[in-house]
């Protein structure tokens, strides 16, 4: 062995792999329509124009040195002022970290509350929780999730597994599947966190919560979103937050992510970014620093590009009810917030033109890529089994009039099975 063991059994991306081949056939010159990737085309997404405009004030007024290791003063307190008036959270400055996403923020969580073998608790499916255990050392405790409960999960799901357990990792608009918790599902999952600390001995580790909220502003229709804080204040000692600009704002590459929580806790994972490096750039903090104390253009961006992504939602979702009404083996989840679609196709069985039985999951996703040219990502990428035939669909990426496209080849390919 040349490497370590955790860089040697480490597992890449899905993700990428799929988005890999998909790259190779558009560059191919083939139609793809690509819901991979939790992005969005700058072309058919722009951020905000008064953001943009900032970011290029900024660098104008030469913001090009280091940035403070837990982010600039300004953005510090504009988060603050943002996350009170928004949400009615109020922490203060010392207590808000900035980083490059919210990425960092993430991994840096796992590092300042989990040492190696602790249990860490987390739903699939769910973003990246199987990869930051194996990153720390965690051992992970994986609680399946179920499409009756819109692959939320609930009290009684996550309550075997909490004695002892060092973090609880929710998200909530959940990547991959695009719903959301209820207020009563957060609250008897917040009881039980505060009851499970009530019983440790002193001295002992408590159990934390992180709280990935990253996508809380995209929310459609009646959903609300809730947070274990406002729900149960006494959730604040135990609670780490997870938030940013990439989502709300389509600013994924501009890389400005900010978390808050526990004072002891953000003092430790200042520590550890302030060693890895992993601020966001200065001219992109100072100029989200400024937005975000707009109200006005942050309204306005908010009032055009909610409905935007909700209405190619729709149209995936619709188009997947359609193809149910047909009598194909296919459904959806009506989506609640972020920019996902769960969808089901449920095509194990089911044997292709050229004689191939699909089996499994990516068996599924690699034949609709390449008859019906639609990329998308099955829940496996995501700590499900390869046996569930459920995939992620992010809207991001395409544009409506690819999507309704799409739809189309998807109905002929599924027309061709046998």
């Amino acid at each position: 062995m040349t490497v370590s063991k955790m860089a040697q059994n480490l597992i890449g991306s899905e993700i990428i792999r799929v988005a890999g081949e998909v790259n190779a056939m558009i560059a191919k010159g083939e139609p793809i329509c690509n819901l991979t990737i939790g992005d969005f085309n700058p072309s058919i997404y722009p951020i905000p124009e008064e953001l943009r405009k900032g970011i290029t004030k900024a660098y104008e007024q030469g913001h090009t040195n280091y940035p403070p290791a837990n982010g600039v003063a300004v953005l510090r307190k504009a988060v603050v002022a943002f996350t009170q008036e928004r949400l009615g959270l109020t922490y203060p400055e010392n207590d808000i970290l900035v980083a490059g996403g919210s990425r960092p923020l993430i991994y840096a969580t796992y590092l300042a509350l989990v040492d190696p073998s602790d249990k860490v608790v987390y739903p699939t499916p769910s973003w990246n929780n199987n990869h930051y255990c194996h990153l720390s050392g965690a051992t992970p405790v994986e609680v399946k999730t179920r499409p009756e409960n819109n692959f939320m999960p609930t009290a009684e799901d996550v309550r075997p597994h909490l004695k002892g357990a060092t973090m609880l990792a929710l998200c909530s608009p959940l990547n991959p599947t695009g719903t959301m918790f209820s207020k009563k599902d957060l609250e008897e999952i917040c009881d039980l966190v505060l009851e499970e600390n009530r019983n440790r001995a002193k001295g002992e580790k408590p159990l934390y919560m992180l709280y990935d909220q990253i996508y809380w502003m995209l929310t459609f229709g009646n959903a609300e979103h809730f947070d274990p804080v406002s729900l149960r204040p006494e959730m604040r000692d135990y609670t780490v937050y997870i938030d940013g600009t990439s989502k709300c704002f389509a600013a994924t590459g501009v890389r400005v992510g900010y978390a808050f929580g526990p004072t002891v806790v953000m003092d430790k994972m200042k520590s550890i970014l302030g060693h890895v490096g992993a601020w966001a750039p200065k001219a992109e903090q100072m100029a989200t620093a400024e937005f975000l104390q707009q109200s006005e253009e942050v309204n306005s961006f908010m009032g055009e590009f909610k409905p935007k992504v909700q209405e190619s939602l729709t149209v995936l979702y619709n188009g997947f009810q359609e193809l149910k009404s047909e009598g194909h083996p296919v459904d959806a989840i009506e989506p609640m917030g972020a920019i996902y679609l769960s969808a089901k196709m449920d095509l194990a069985g089911k044997t292709t033109p050229e004689g191939k039985v699909l089996e499994i999951s990516q068996d599924v996703t690699f034949y609709v890529l390449h008859e019906a040219k639609l990329a998308v990502v099955p829940f496996s990428a995501f700590g499900s089994g390869k046996d569930l035939n459920w995939f992620r669909l992010s809207v991001g990426g395409a544009s409506l009039e690819d999507i309704k496209a799409s739809l189309g080849r998807l109905r002929e390919a599924l027309q061709k099975l046998k």
